[in-house]
């Protein structure tokens, strides 16, 4: 596969770097684009629209920081800024949108419940998505081997 559309969803984790390296190297053999995104949720008491300023200095904060891990990868990223009321559904209209071939999404190591979890959107995402999904999981932490 090399993907000439690539969206990368990000949140601030730490796999959301890898998950952006290698975007950057799929596609780069491909002379594709890479589309990072990260998706505010607004509560459903709020406006769809409504300035959450902390949230949005967050989001710019995190979207400048995978700018920065893309020039280190010697490639160029385009960046947005989305608002929604889930983060599923606007990951999957933004593919869709966009006509992208990929999604990669970084996934962190976390249990919830003693087991490990992959929360709601990655589900919602593989199952709704009309193109490939990359799963980027970062490594068991030691403690927990």
């Amino acid at each position: 596969m090399q993907p000439k559309k690539v969206l990368v969803p990000i949140s601030g984790a730490k796999a959301d770097e890898e998950a952006i390296r290698l975007s950057c190297r799929l596609a780069k053999k491909a002379g594709g684009k890479i589309y990072v995104t990260y998706v505010i949720q607004v509560d459903r008491s709020l406006p769809l629209d409504a300035e959450v300023k902390p949230e949005i200095d967050k989001a710019e904060q995190v979207l400048d920081q995978a700018e920065c891990i893309a020039e280190e990868q010697d490639y160029n990223v385009e960046t947005d800024l989305l608002q929604s009321r889930e983060i599923g559904p606007a990951i999957v209209d933004e593919a869709i949108e966009r006509g992208v071939d990929l999604i990669t999404i970084g996934l962190s190591y976390e249990k919830k419940f003693g087991a490990f979890s992959i929360g709601d959107t990655i589900p919602y995402i593989l199952k709704n998505a009309p193109c490939w999904v990359l799963i980027c999981r970062e490594p068991i932490p030691e403690e927990e081997r």
